[in-house]
């Protein structure tokens, strides 16, 4: 058996959700996709800028998420990029997320998509939304890091 690879890039990331917010728990997720769809995740045709979870029935799905067609998709179909789709999770997870989004007022985005083995796989983040000064704080520690690498860098090189 294959080792597995735990270096393996995302397939897509949401990078404007670290700035938005604090993750405070992370939740892996299968995604139930179309054969088309899984053609353009391997070619890297993805985005999940603005995407978030919403609990419908007792089912999660994951909306806003935009997988783009491939151009020799075929056209006897109708393929929708944004269109709602169904995340696997069993049910106290499913309770876990409704918990949090409905009693403690977090917010559930997808953080990013990866593959498994041959499997699309999502991570789901359970977070709190970020204010302006909190922002503005991680900016200012993420300069200050910088600058310090920056320095250190140099006297190293001295």
């Amino acid at each position: 058996m294959k080792p597995k690879h735990k270096d393996v890039p995302p397939i897509a990331r949401n990078r404007r959700a670290g700035h938005d917010y604090f993750i405070e728990k992370r939740i892996v997720a299968g995604l139930k996709l179309e054969g088309w769809e899984v053609k353009s995740l391997r070619a890297g045709k993805a985005e999940l800028v603005d995407c978030y979870v919403k609990i419908l029935h007792d089912e999660a799905y994951i909306i806003g998420a935009r997988i783009d067609p491939l151009i020799t998709a075929g056209t006897h179909d109708f393929h929708d990029p944004q269109r709602t789709r169904k995340l696997l999770l069993s049910r106290k997870e499913i309770s876990d997320i409704r918990e949090s989004v409905e009693v403690k007022g977090y917010t559930c985005l997808a953080l990013d998509l990866h593959w498994d083995r041959h499997l699309v796989k999502c991570t789901l983040g359970i977070a709190k939304g970020k204010k302006n000064h909190d922002k503005r704080e991680a900016d200012k520690v993420r300069d200050m890091d910088r600058e310090a690498r920056a320095a250190s860098k140099t006297e190293r090189m001295a």
